[in-house]
């Protein structure tokens, strides 16, 4: 693909000249004020290399590696999400902390999610407003994990949206990546790549999670205690991951998701606390994984 020598130059020189933000923050981060991570608002990122520098070869492990530097890199994107039984859309950010804003497309108790940090609220509709005198929004945190990290809200919805944790998971030692051939995809054409893994290894790639949110991730990944795992990963030609499938099957169950990843470091992208005025305290509640 046209480029494509050129962007694997650019990825291994931005590797020697600056540091990688771990994926998946807010674990142990002091929490954000009521307001939006914004591409405007967000610090740069300063953290030191936590692994070797990207190879510039155009192997498919290569070329995913490639993905995992250039999505770490974006910090941010739009998703539009089928989980099992759950889908929506809305703004992620995986660095340098952790927030969402998602409206749900399916039946579910809120309507809305958002998570600044380590801070939850849900609601946004007229079910939540009459519980609570009239006020849209409940706000509330949840118990630290079990090596007493602050936890962040929806992390099972997090861990499951999050680019770079599956592009972590697909360049993981041991697990083969193939390059299934090059598609049309919306006005251009983009790079399909595929890798055979199970729940376990997927949630193990994870070394920047606790403990607790890798057993999360996996049990979510193997309903019905499947023991493979398809991962699919489309790229554009920027290496940045633009459609993500995940398939597996067991006994009494099976995984089946999609994630869609638009508007990829899109500088008005932001995440936003409800106004206080029309927020309720709930205080501490247990957010349970995210239901297949």
């Amino acid at each position: 693909m046209a480029g494509r020598q050129r962007v694997a130059a650019l990825a291994a020189i931005a590797v020697l000249a600056s540091g990688l933000t771990a994926c998946g923050g807010g674990e142990g981060t002091p929490a954000t004020p009521s307001g939006s991570p914004s591409a405007s608002s967000a610090p740069p990122t300063s953290a030191t290399p936590t692994g070797p520098a990207k190879p510039t070869d155009r192997s498919p492990h290569g070329v995913l590696l490639s993905a995992q530097l250039a999505m770490q890199t974006a910090r941010r994107a739009k998703v539009s999400y089928r989980l099992g039984t759950d889908a929506g859309s809305g703004p992620i950010f995986w660095a340098p902390k952790t927030a969402i804003q998602i409206k749900r497309s399916t039946p579910a108790d809120a309507e809305q999610l958002i998570v600044v940090d380590t801070v939850g609220y849900q609601g946004g509709d007229a079910a939540t407003a009459a519980r609570n005198g009239g006020k849209h929004w409940e706000r509330f945190s949840v118990p630290p994990d079990q090596e007493g990290h602050k936890e962040v809200p929806y992390a099972g919805l997090i861990d499951l949206l999050n680019p770079v944790e599956a592009l972590a998971a697909a360049t993981a030692d041991g697990v083969d990546a193939t390059f299934v051939g090059e598609e049309k995809y919306e006005d251009s054409t983009v790079e399909h790549y595929r890798v055979t893994t199970t729940a376990e290894k997927y949630a193990a790639a994870q070394t920047q999670l606790s403990q607790s949110r890798r057993d999360g991730l996996r049990a979510a990944l193997a309903p019905g205690g499947s023991l493979s795992l398809t991962v699919d990963l489309w790229l554009n030609d920027k290496d940045q991951l633009v459609r993500l499938q995940r398939t597996g099957s067991g006994d009494s169950g099976g995984t089946d998701d999609s994630v869609l990843y638009s508007d990829v470091a899109g500088p008005l992208l932001s995440a936003q606390a409800p106004a206080e005025t029309d927020t309720v305290d709930t205080g501490v509640r247990t957010v349970s994984p995210l239901a297949r």
